[in-house]
């Protein structure tokens, strides 16, 4: 009987001196550390790559001014979108904000603040063949030909909502694209931006000719599941930047124009992103 006590306690000696993989902080040690690491993924104009190297775009601004106002310098790391919640539970970073869709999956390794950015599927359209198009219900008629990528949400949408329009799939966003600008077909759908992005580059053809989007994902902040004050700061921090505009705005400006496209690593780069997983 001794012998097993004095090896459990061996083991747990042995255990608790052992070398540890990085741990999640929680929000007072974030505060004591002085510096906030954000995760974020490369989906323009949520996160891209200037000429020299630096990142732009709204998650980058709305890590910045998150980390200024709790008073932290901040580390921006960038992931692919399926490395991001291992990256927060392994203590890599302390927060993702990368336009995370809220999703009850997620929500069983991290903890989702209130929604802070909205994303949908949307239609760009042909102003020529579709000048009538008021609503959905409009666009169901077998004289529309719709784009949508091959075995995509927006795919599966049309099958499900427009049976009568015909289904064109595509293989990418370039292709569907490009396809609608040359009148080939008479709509695309395809999650925002994309189709706002579509219609500013091209005003004399294109327009976002229903009021609102489909499918509407909203998206979090996400940090480590344990500290619920973090979680009621980041909360307390969406309110206030939505009530004095802050937040407004800088969605307006990297998602309704085009401004910052000069930014971006080449001029050549076309505005229109790649669509971005939810």
């Amino acid at each position: 009987m001794r012998s097993a006590l004095l090896s459990s306690i061996l083991a747990v000696l042995l255990a608790a001196s052992a070398p540890h993989p990085a741990s999640a902080r929680a929000l007072q040690q974030v505060l004591l550390g002085g510096t906030l690491r954000v995760g974020v993924a490369l989906y323009v104009p949520w996160a891209a790559r200037t000429a020299n190297g630096d990142l732009i775009g709204f998650e980058v601004d709305v890590a910045k001014r998150l980390a200024a106002d709790m008073g932290l310098k901040v580390e921006i790391l960038t992931y692919d979108i399926g490395r991001l919640i291992p990256a927060l539970e392994s203590g890599e970073i302390d927060v993702i904000a990368a336009g995370l869709a809220i999703r009850p999956d997620r929500a069983l390794h991290v903890n989702f603040s209130e929604p802070y950015a909205e994303s949908g599927l949307a239609l760009a359209a042909q102003k020529r063949s579709t000048a009538d198009v008021k609503s959905l219900a409009d666009l169901d008629n077998e004289r529309y030909t719709i784009a949508a990528i091959g075995g995509s949400v927006a795919a599966e949408f049309l099958n499900q909502f427009l049976p009568h329009a015909k289904l064109r799939a595509f293989e990418n966003a370039d292709a569907a694209s490009a396809a609608l600008i040359d009148g080939k077909v008479d709509g695309y759908l395809e999650d925002e931006p994309v189709p706002t992005f579509l219609a500013l580059e091209n005003p004399d053809k294109i327009d976002v000719p229903l009021d609102r989007p489909l499918l509407v994902s909203k998206a979090g902040f996400a940090v480590n599941k344990g500290d619920p004050d973090f979680l009621a700061f980041l909360n307390a921090w969406i309110v206030s930047h939505e009530a004095d505009t802050w937040l407004p705005t800088t969605t307006n400006y990297w998602f309704k124009t085009l401004r910052w496209k000069d930014k971006l690593d080449a001029p050549s780069t076309p505005a229109t992103p790649t669509p971005k997983k939810r």
